[in-house]
């Protein structure tokens, strides 16, 4: 089979309490984030520092069409994917600032964190990395024989790494039931993606292995939802892997320490006007009196407290021992045929 533009875009009917939810979860990922910069700028976040402001709809989109047992492994952009599978804002503003109570004990930082609980196999520092991690958990569900699925996310700058194809030849030479989610946000650190790919749809480069994808709006979280529910239906059936391009943008730089010259502010204004995805179900929500300015406003000050908390409690966590030194670097055991 090869590659193919997807010719349904119908987006998925939702009650009046999910669109509130993806609202909720959105909102609270852009609020983290702003205040992990705001704790950055402070200088109480140390090393690297990736916002994923401007992407929300992605992985609420997709976490959306996602069951329970479902994997998930992403690059260093990864606080907002914590977030949205579920994991505890407070156990990741702790690990951003090198704290005790972190995921990673405050050993990992922003680019290394893992929640097994809620099958997040990490953020991954090296570009691409990833990729073949998220063959190997999806390898691993269609060896158990369940009908569980790995969306593996990556950047537009990560899609012209030589793993990103050897994964795509070996995921569908086995079937892995692997959703190949490309987060295409435009540019690859600073550089725009007409600069550096002569070939700029990068979903269809799966053709060459046979492998079904297509291009979504990534700013728009029910077209996200319809594409993700259409990947996880054709991987849980057994057909192989899947390829979602999802086209979106961020707002910030690469990360805290770029100044972003690349582009112009005008640039950046006009999408968060125009094409916003919080803004966008926030008006979803009052035209189609689901939700009245004050119903709103009590999800923003509710969401505000909540991150204000995870930051309270990030300053109050004592940093690591210095005996942690020594800990999580060799397995003391390892179980075969456990669960993952």
């Amino acid at each position: 089979m090869a590659a193919r533009r997807s010719a349904a875009k119908a987006k998925p009917n939702v009650s009046a309490d999910e669109l509130k939810q993806y609202y909720r979860d959105m909102l609270l990922i852009r609020r983290f984030e702003e205040k992990a910069g705001q704790l950055y700028g402070m200088g109480l976040i140390g090393g690297f520092c990736h916002l994923y402001i401007g992407q929300e709809a992605v992985v609420v989109g997709l976490e959306a069409a996602a069951k329970d047992g479902d994997k998930r492994v992403t690059s260093y952009r990864d606080h907002g994917h914590m977030l949205a599978c579920g994991m505890d804002p407070k156990g990741v503003m702790a690990e951003l600032t090198g704290r005790e109570g972190g995921y990673s004990k405050g050993k990992g930082g922003s680019m290394h964190m893992f929640s097994r609980e809620k099958h997040f196999y990490g953020g991954h520092g090296i570009v691409a990395a990833q990729v073949p991690i998220g063959a190997g958990l999806a390898f691993a569900d269609k060896y158990k024989g369940n009908d569980n699925v790995t969306f593996t996310y990556f950047g537009d700058g990560a899609a012209n790494q030589g793993q990103v194809y050897e994964t795509y030849n070996m995921a569908e030479l086995w079937d892995l039931p692997c959703i190949f989610v490309i987060e295409n946000n435009q540019y690859a650190m600073g550089t725009s993606t007409k600069r550096s790919t002569k070939s700029p749809s990068y979903w269809e480069r799966g053709a060459a292995y046979g492998i079904e994808g297509e291009e979504v709006d990534g700013m728009d979280v029910l077209a996200v939802k319809a594409a993700g529910e259409k990947a996880v239906a054709y991987c849980r059936a057994g057909k192989g892997p899947y390829i979602l391009e999802v086209k979106t943008y961020r707002y910030r730089g690469h990360s805290m320490s770029d100044p972003a010259k690349y582009r112009t502010r005008d640039e950046v204004q006009k999408m968060r006007d125009e094409r916003d995805a919080i803004e966008m179900v926030r008006q979803m929500l009052l035209t189609g009196d689901h939700a009245t300015e004050d119903d709103l406003k009590a999800i923003d000050k509710e969401i505000k407290e909540i991150v204000n908390e995870s930051a309270e409690f990030a300053k109050e966590s004592p940093e690591p021992d210095e005996s942690e030194l020594w800990t999580d670097i060799y397995a003391e055991e390892l179980p075969q045929g456990e669960a993952v």
